[in-house]
């Protein structure tokens, strides 16, 4: 679900994007480039838990972790996705993937960390574009369960 379809509240950033990240991710570059600790931004990160697509969305700080992952769905094993096939099934780009508004709704799990925070951001839907809002509303739209999915 699209949170401008909804009376859900959250802000646009914009930032100068590099148009391929210089060995870190686009998350982390977002975080620096908006001033904001790298915990409070999330990347959306596409697996396949026993050949089902789904989304893992952690702090940009941290990585994730297949088994946690894998575990929160009831699954056994998780790999991640290629990337192009994460392009293709959520209808965004790399670096751009967002856990809002995809092609395809996909089952999706937020870190548990994210409920400690008054706001998180999250991608837009592009590079060089951040969504922030309230992480009951993220996992609200998204229809998402929350685990430890994080590792550091």
């Amino acid at each position: 679900m699209a949170a401008g379809r909804t009376k859900t509240t959250y802000t646009l950033h914009p930032y100068e994007a590099p148009e391929e990240s210089d060995g870190h991710s686009y998350g982390a570059d977002a975080a620096d480039a908006l001033g904001v600790p790298h915990h409070r931004v999330f990347k959306t990160l596409v697996a396949e838990v026993d050949g089902v697509f789904t989304v893992g969305v952690v702090p940009v700080a941290g990585s994730l972790d297949l088994k946690a992952l894998a575990a929160a769905v009831g699954g056994k094993k998780a790999i991640m996705a290629d990337p192009g096939r994460a392009e293709k099934i959520t209808g965004y780009v790399r670096g751009g993937i967002s856990p809002l508004g995809q092609r395809k709704r996909l089952r999706t799990v937020i870190d548990s960390s994210v409920t400690s925070l008054v706001s998180v951001y999250v991608s837009a839907g592009r590079r060089g574009l951040q969504m922030e809002l309230a992480p009951a509303d993220l996992i609200a739209l998204t229809e998402a369960v929350t685990a430890p999915i994080a590792a550091p």
